[in-house]
């Protein structure tokens, strides 16, 4: 299994607003810290922005903040909303794959309960379990230590 970039993008944009949570900061700047394309991280920005996790600031002064605490923002909702799809094999898809033993296939089952597995993993961490007294990512991200 392996997440989307924008998945991936959206855990560190998260990332970034909590460790500076005490100001708003600016996509150029984020995607210049982290090498990647601000484009990208834009249409991110703007997908959490729509489902409320991040708030967005416009204007001269404008920028993003998270809408709640970080403790409050749960990996596994972010991984849901930014994996528009979670099929590990076609038989996922509605029954719209061409597998000749989809009918008497386990597999499926067996897949879909290994990724409900990762997902409740995932329900147990907010970005506030990775930023939490993260000295070595807070140095990463050229923030004082609080």
């Amino acid at each position: 299994m392996r997440l989307n970039l924008q998945t991936d993008y959206a855990l560190r944009l998260l990332m970034h607003l909590a460790v500076h949570e005490e100001q708003l900061c600016i996509i150029a700047d984020i995607a210049s810290q982290y090498r990647i394309s601000k484009n990208h991280l834009m249409k991110v920005a703007h997908a959490l922005g729509k489902a409320d996790v991040i708030e967005t600031v416009r204007g001269r002064t404008g920028g993003l903040r998270l809408a709640r605490p970080a403790d409050k923002i749960i990996i596994g909702e972010i991984v849901r909303l930014m994996e528009a799809d979670l099929a590990l094999v076609e038989c996922f898809q509605g029954g719209n794959g061409d597998c000749v033993i989809t009918p008497a296939c386990r597999l499926k089952g067996v897949l879909g309960e290994a990724v409900d597995a990762f997902l409740s993993v995932l329900d147990q961490y907010t970005i506030d379990h990775l930023v939490r007294r993260n000295a070595k990512l807070r140095a990463l991200l050229q923030v004082e230590a609080a």
